[in-house]
């Protein structure tokens, strides 16, 4: 027994894996395309996504924003969560990653419900204030550009309902968190973003230690 995380080694992870992943063929194949992209380092861990798709079945969420698309592996563990009549906004950069990912989400069967936005998030998420959104989305997946994380928290809570959940990536920062003095813009911008949830009022707040951490927020 033990009365804190445990560090999983390889060995271990690798049991995690085995035990409970439930990775379909496409969602492997899309893995797999993925890794041999440069960028490969942005796609979120299997495991991370079958805990994401819990999430939505547990919270049935008619609005789903995702802030950080890449190949789409994430969209379509939440699209294919979702109730029946569920949408889910994506929001990216236009770069030929976009491609792959509709690729994908036509062979899931889950593009009719994923609307694609190509632009810089902050203007995405101000134009679904815009449109009539505010208070309006149930669950919001933040997997973008680090620095503009404290950002993202405030148009998030602004378009989610009381009551809905807001989920930031890679907020252990592969133990970056840990640095004093740290010369990158993302690092500070997580940091500063931690620092804010801990104590921040509008939310209710856990961070696991999933995939390169995982802070899900409750707005009350």
């Amino acid at each position: 027994m033990t009365n804190r995380t445990l560090n999983l080694d390889q060995l271990l992870y690798q049991y995690l894996l085995d035990v409970s992943l439930r990775e379909s063929v496409l969602l492997k194949r899309l893995r797999e395309e993925t890794a041999e992209l440069a960028n490969a380092r942005w796609q979120i861990a299997p495991e991370q996504g079958q805990f994401m798709a819990l999430l939505v079945q547990l919270l049935a969420p008619k609005c789903i924003v995702e802030v950080g698309t890449f190949t789409g592996y994430s969209a379509i563990c939440m699209a294919q969560a979702m109730p029946a009549g569920g949408q889910l906004i994506c929001c990216d950069l236009p770069a030929d990653y976009n491609a792959i990912a509709e690729r994908y989400w036509q062979q899931a069967g889950v593009s009719e419900c994923i609307e694609q936005r190509l632009a810089p998030a902050l203007q995405t998420l101000a134009e679904l204030e815009n449109e009539g959104l505010t208070e309006a989305v149930d669950m919001i997946f933040i997997d973008a550009d680090k620095a503009n994380y404290p950002q993202y928290l405030e148009q998030a809570l602004r378009l989610l309902k009381p009551g809905g959940l807001l989920l930031f990536d890679n907020t252990l920062w592969s133990g970056r968190v840990l640095e004093v003095a740290p010369e990158s813009a993302d690092t500070r911008a997580i940091q500063a973003l931690n620092l804010q949830l801990k104590n921040d009022p509008r939310v209710d707040l856990s961070m696991l230690p999933v995939g390169d951490g995982l802070t899900l927020c409750r707005k009350r």
